[in-house]
């Protein structure tokens, strides 16, 4: 998350933080912001919003994540939620 913070770009809330689990609201999205202004919030999910699960997966195979919604389609905060999955039985 801090890569995509940086200069202020999001307002981050930590609901929880464990070697587990990271939880956190996005309350602000400047990158929202912008595709607004422009008309175009679908594709800004598209190009802001839609990698983030490739994302997750590109950062660890055992990471899910969980995303109900987003600023970008309107709602007041996204919501991320990344656990790491259990350990695979052999």
């Amino acid at each position: 998350m801090p890569v995509f913070a940086a200069v202020n770009a999001l307002d981050l809330e930590v609901v929880a933080q464990t070697s587990e689990a990271f939880e956190c609201n996005v309350t602000g999205c400047r990158y929202a912001e912008f595709f607004k202004e422009l008309g175009e919030p679908e594709i800004g999910f598209l190009f802001c919003c839609g990698g983030d699960w490739a994302m997750a997966e590109g950062l660890s195979p055992d990471l899910e994540l969980t995303r109900t919604q987003t600023i970008m389609q309107g709602a007041p905060h996204c919501d991320f939620r990344y656990r790491l999955r259990e350990a695979r039985s052999s």
